[in-house]
């Protein structure tokens, strides 16, 4: 097989919607490296989209995978539940922010887990209502796509969406923002919009992923929790993208001093395997009737088994003091490129969730032609990028967090020449 004939039988076999950003096919992976059908081997710098903070096959998952395979594949949890279900729940449960009572329930996607968080936020209080945030992103089904604050391309010709949605904008202050000016924009959307006693949750992204990696301050975070503790609405995290070690820590919402009501988690909980699950406070989680709840598929024994090996890892590895090592050595080495790269206009992001914003020199214009140039040039070289932001103009770095000196090394040299290469070109 070569790259060129799989991508015209994909032109043809499959429809335009489902965006592909690269035009080779992958054959073999194995940590943080890909190698495709010709034999070509690629640094991933993506792991998945944040599912592979351990890696591609990391050998402890795979025999989770293969033990698990030998007994049993599905029996559907609702019709025959299974002892490792249970467990998971319980681990998450002790390992989530809050020493409070929690439950969990795991279903297959992170879109899936936000879905059903509304839907037992609406069942806890009675109400319609929820509040996002501009640029948040939180999956591609209706009230997912409803939530999320990026029109393109994931909301482009799929309206109308369900309703009493509302958005604020996030305190972004490299764009101007602040904590007063969005906790003001939410008292305002309270009085001009929907009335607080008709607002079930207020959902937010510790670090949104998708809009470019900003960090929430930890004093919007208090202001938050502090409106929905004098309102009676439910605070959820969504921690889809953040969870798992990515940021320095196993949850973003341990930089804060602040417990959510409700978190979602999914991409790197099972090491690729397909699986999100929905923790919370016990007596919320419990408000859905028996039946409200579940899938299929949800909590799929495979994926199951591998969140669990996903977990040991993480703690036996020291995941989270590797990602804050990693994420450190790579802002140093950005930093350090700002005299030769004058379209670098930021650094940011806790430990190994990274981002890289471009500008115009001289200017705060979004420059998203750079930010396509340095992608292309380090896919050239052989390092795989992934950009983000509601203008695209944020590389986002993502490298699974097991990955060894050498090859971050290695890495990081690709990515200097990539900045270098497209800045000459302006």
């Amino acid at each position: 097989m070569i790259n060129t004939d799989l991508q015209r039988r994909k032109d043809a076999a499959t429809p335009r919607g489902v965006g592909v950003m690269c035009q080779f096919y992958a054959e073999r992976a194995l940590n943080a490296e890909i190698w495709d059908v010709e034999g070509r081997r690629y640094i991933d710098f993506g792991a998945g989209i944040a599912v592979l903070n351990t890696g591609h096959r990391h050998p402890k998952i795979i025999t989770a995978i293969e033990q698990q395979l030998g007994r049993f594949t599905h029996t559907c949890y609702q019709v025959v539940p299974y002892p490792s279900y249970v467990e998971l729940a319980e681990r998450i449960n002790a390992l989530t922010p809050g020493s409070h009572a929690k439950k969990t329930a795991f279903f297959s996607s992170g879109a899936e887990a936000v879905e059903n968080a509304i839907k037992i936020a609406r069942a806890a209080t009675g109400r319609s209502s929820v509040i996002a945030f501009a640029g948040g992103f939180h999956g591609r089904t209706m009230m997912g796509m409803a939530l999320t604050g990026k029109v393109a391309p994931y909301k482009t010709g799929f309206g109308p969406f369900p309703g009493e949605i509302f958005h604020v904008p996030f305190p972004i202050g490299l764009h101007g923002g602040s904590t007063k000016a969005s906790l003001a924009a939410l008292q305002m959307l309270f009085k001009a919009d929907v009335d607080p006693t008709r607002v079930a949750a207020i959902i937010v992204e510790p670090v949104q992923g998708e809009g470019g990696f900003y960090m929430a301050p930890p004093e919007f975070m208090r202001g938050l929790r502090a409106i929905c503790d004098e309102h009676g609405i439910l605070l959820i995290a969504d921690e889809i993208q953040t969870g798992f070690a990515r940021t320095g820590k196993l949850f973003a919402m341990e930089h804060y001093d602040v417990l959510p009501d409700l978190m979602t988690l999914a991409k790197g909980l099972a090491g690729g395997m397909p699986l999100s699950a929905v923790c919370g406070r016990a007596e919320v989680m419990d408000a859905p009737a028996p039946g409200g709840l579940g899938g299929t598929y949800a909590g799929n024994p495979l994926a199951i088994a591998a969140a669990h090996a996903v977990l040991d890892v993480i703690a036996e590895e020291r995941l989270a003091e590797r990602a804050n090592v990693l994420g450190a050595r790579l802002k140093e080495r950005l930093e350090g490129l700002r005299g030769e790269v004058p379209q670098i206009a930021d650094v940011r992001g806790p430990g190994a969730m990274v981002a890289l914003e471009f500008m115009r020199p001289g200017t705060r214009q979004a420059d998203m032609e750079f930010t396509k140039q340095v992608q292309a040039n380090a896919l050239h070289k052989g390092l795989l990028l992934l950009s983000c932001g509601v203008n695209n103009n944020v590389l986002r770095f993502l490298f699974p967090l097991t990955i060894s000196d050498a090859v971050m090394d290695e890495a990081l040299d690709l990515l200097e020449a990539a900045l270098r290469a497209a800045a000459c070109r302006y």
